[in-house]
């Protein structure tokens, strides 16, 4: 599954140049670039994403996965499908860029309770900003953050800054690995 899903990254979402010409989030120009949607939000994709994903949290004790919207939103819905599927289902829930300010305040949304034990995704790892704020928000609503998984690290120093916040940090898929298919296709 997981070379399948490489190479579903490396033909839909994946992009490298010589030069930086891509302009990242944080403002800084990358030789890379992944914008993982078009595979989270593809039928195969989804299927591969979600059961890598829950294969890297089947053995934790949480009850749900999410992630600051967007990129984690198909990726934890993926999961929490597969979940279902293996007899061990795990709720799904997705973390707010903005606080809404009407009706019940709340960064999360989904059926979580304070002290629930819940696994953080990303859908792709530079810095770590976003997967920060994510943990922050859901111990803001009382969330016990127990593990964070990313689909993709592009290896820049973000899963370090991570494991600052969460002990138990992984990826399914590295820079590396898109880097290695893509060498393969061009030989």
């Amino acid at each position: 599954m997981k070379k399948k899903l490489i190479e579903l990254l490396c033909t839909k979402s994946f992009k490298y140049s010589e030069e930086p010409i891509f302009r990242l989030a944080s403002g800084r120009m990358s030789q890379f670039y992944v914008n993982c949607k078009p595979v989270t939000l593809d039928p195969e994709g989804m299927f591969l994403v979600g059961h890598l994903m829950f294969d890297a949290i089947r053995n934790s004790d949480c009850t749900g996965v999410g992630g600051l919207t967007f990129g984690a939103d198909p990726i934890a819905v993926a999961t929490s499908f597969a979940s279902y599927l293996e007899k061990k289902p795990v709720k799904a829930f997705s973390i707010r860029k903005e606080q809404k300010n009407h009706g019940v305040i709340n960064w999360v949304e989904g059926a979580m309770s304070a002290g629930e034990k819940v696994v953080i995704i990303d859908d792709v790892v530079t810095t770590g900003g976003s997967t920060i704020k994510a943990i922050e928000r859901a111990r803001a609503q009382n969330l016990d953050v127990i593990q964070v998984v990313t689909l993709v690290d592009r290896q820049e120093g973000g899963i370090q800054k991570i494991k600052e916040h969460v002990e138990k940090v992984s990826s399914i898929i590295t820079r590396d690995d898109l880097m290695s298919w893509m060498a393969k296709m061009i030989s």
